[in-house]
């Protein structure tokens, strides 16, 4: 029974070269890629100051008066993408390595300019171009072949990298998510592999492991480098699927001297039923002392599950410290049980691939898909998909206070006040985080849209709006406008109505704001930075409005930095991909927390401008409802 819900110089670090010591940082196919609520026609109901702490961004800003080298000629097709190596700049992330050298050691061929590339095993008809490379087109929501117009690959690469994911904003990620995914021109001073690379590997610190794993599988195993080489090793693990490096293994192990590339191919032979070249090449690793102990068990371990193999491998985890792509991919993949505390010592993102884990049961699926969903890795009816497949997994005598109960009670009580009840169960467990809270907002939101607003729910209009445009449900929620507007007391979801409907549904002034900061108690102050950045941000305040409210509450938006200057570049050159980009690198945060008002002032007002309001709205929206 299912419940009855709608449908770099140098390039990579060490640690991502050696796939066995990287520390873990899914998704299938999206069902939409285009943001899920908008617009969407539900069923009628039944009658604290910004952190010191805040983001590090540093990132070099391009010359404002030079054109970069994708350039507009008068005709929609793209300009040929150079080969020219990228020479990445600053400090990375601990797992992005130097891969680069590699290309000394290999040996594939070279193109005129040096480039070197894989051998040519397809022929020229057969060849995929590089000079556009994506998922997703016009049709499926994308942010147009000139995404990135206008800003150099070098730069956008930087940014790329040293943007730490996930980011704060759920609806932020949604959106970078469709940016690194759409069908875009190449830009002409990065190589075409490369630019892919650094695309994917963000996807996967996002938690994004299918998304990244797609993108990779739009390039030719011909025109891989070395750095795609290793994203498209960790897009195989994080998707638990040893298979995937199989088509790579051959060529990666030609060119690094890592443990990893032979025990990737090792696994190829087994899984194919050659058990003794498999067993053979597991022994030259382990006499060589090119993987640790429980790295090459896991490998074993996934030989053994091929054909014509009598290898059994029992799998301990007593001495593991540390919970890496490689020990997780393998773990996950053979049916191996991780122990909580060592999935502890990884990163959220691993939460969002083990929410798609298919080898995982629905009950070590729960916690990770609500992760997931705070993250916008997955869609809340697919957070309700997962409830639903733990409803029908569980015995009917077992399933007394399971969260899936009062969720089903949030569809079919048979009255209003009933099913608000329910709601308000899932939303007040004493057992909530922060985040968890708010992926309860997501999981009811479908419900939520079902409530009429009325002089009995009114007391609750606040958690019925955010659930509501939490998932982005804009034009239910404005039904409540009147509700919100009518007390003689500001309620609390007027503010979310002021930034996140479609229309100005609520009236909207300096005294309302501050009416609003009054009723928010200790984080007053916090919440009505927030909501002016989001209105001002919106244009939903004069300009005088804006210049006296900055100063009372202190948000400087007049401040230049170098990193609202290259999101107004992007907004000039109407780069919608790139200002997404840029965004994302003033979101870096776990948290709303430390991300200063400024710059959601900033965020919203680019989005804004380049035609992406819908999402401008939710991410203020996000920002007042997770302070």
């Amino acid at each position: 029974m299912r419940l009855p819900l709608k449908p770099s110089r140098r390039a990579l670090a060490v640690a991502l070269a050696v796939a066995i010591a990287i520390p873990v940082i899914a998704q299938e196919r999206p069902e939409s890629i285009l943001p899920p609520g908008f617009g969407d026609q539900i069923d009628e109901p039944d009658t604290p100051p910004p952190s010191d702490n805040a983001p590090k961004l540093d990132i070099d800003l391009p010359d404002e008066n030079e054109d970069a080298d994708v350039a507009r000629s008068g005709s929609s097709e793209p300009q040929q993408a150079s080969r020219s190596r990228s020479e990445g700049a600053g400090d990375l992330s601990s797992v992005l390595a130097e891969a680069d050298s590699a290309d000394e050691d290999g040996d594939g061929e070279e193109d005129e300019d040096g480039t070197r590339v894989g051998r040519r095993d397809l022929p020229p008809e057969a060849q995929r171009s590089m000079d556009v490379v994506g998922i997703i087109n016009a049709e499926g929501g994308d942010l147009g072949i000139d995404g990135f117009y206008g800003l150099k690959g070098q730069f956008l690469t930087s940014a790329m990298r040293k943007t730490s994911a996930p980011i704060a904003s759920r609806w932020a990620s949604v959106l970078l998510r469709r940016a690194l995914l759409s069908q875009t021109a190449t830009p002409s001073d990065v190589n075409g592999a490369d630019w892919v690379a650094e695309r994917a590997w963000l996807l996967l610190r996002m938690g994004e492991a299918d998304a990244a794993r797609m993108l990779v599988q739009a390039v030719d195993t011909d025109n891989y480098t070395p750095k795609m080489l290793q994203v498209a090793m960790q897009a195989a693990l994080a998707t638990s699927d040893p298979s995937g490096m199989c088509p790579i293994a051959e060529k990666g192990e030609e060119i690094f001297k890592e443990g990893s590339w032979p025990l990737a191919r090792a696994m190829c032979h087994g899984l194919s039923g050659e058990s003794s070249q498999a067993n053979a090449v597991i022994d030259r690793v382990r006499d060589r002392k090119q993987g640790s102990g429980i790295d090459v068990l896991l490998a074993e371990k996934v030989v053994g599950a091929g054909a014509n193999t009598r290898r059994a491998v029992m799998i301990q985890w007593d001495n593991v410290k540390q919970l890496t792509a490689w020990r997780y991919g393998l773990a996950s993949a053979t049916g191996v049980v991780i122990p909580p505390e060592l999935i502890s010592t990884a990163g959220p993102q691993v939460n969002a691939w083990m929410a798609r884990s298919p080898l995982m049961t629905i009950d070590q699926r729960i916690a990770p898909a609500e992760q997931a969903a705070t993250m916008g890795v997955l869609s809340a009816s697919a957070l309700a998909d997962v409830y639903g497949a733990w409803f029908d997994a569980t015995d009917p005598a077992e399933r007394a206070g399971k969260a899936f109960e009062p969720l089903r009670r949030a569809f079919i009580a048979p009255t209003a006040t009933e099913r608000l009840g329910a709601m308000k169960s899932l939303w007040e467990d004493p057992k909530l985080n922060a985040n968890t809270r708010f992926a309860r907002l997501l999981l009811t939101s479908q419900a939520a849209a079902r409530v009429a607003p009325s002089q009995e729910t009114a007391a609750d209009s606040e958690r019925i709006i955010a659930s509501m445009l939490a998932a982005g449900l804009d034009k239910p929620a404005s039904r409540w406008a009147a509700t919100v507007s009518s007390s003689n007391e500001l309620s609390p979801g007027w503010a979310l109505l002021a930034v996140g409907a479609p229309d100005k549904v609520v009236e909207v002034s300096p005294g309302r704001i501050g009416t609003y900061k009054n009723a928010s108690g200790e984080k007053g102050e916090r919440r009505a930075q927030l909501l002016f950045a989001g209105l001002a941000g919106l244009g939903r305040l004069s300009t005088d409005d804006i210049n006296d409210l900055a100063e009372t509450y202190s948000v400087p938006v007049g401040r230049k930095t170098r990193w609202n200057q290259a999101l107004e570049l992007a907004v000039q050159r109407n780069a919608k991909a790139a200002v997404a980009v840029i965004a994302a690198a003033g979101l870096q945060s776990r948290g709303w927390d430390k991300v200063p008002a400024s710059h959601l002032y900033h965020i919203v007002s680019a989005l804004r401008r380049v035609g992406l309001e819908p999402e401008a709205r939710m991410i203020a929206a996000e920002a007042l409802m997770r302070t």
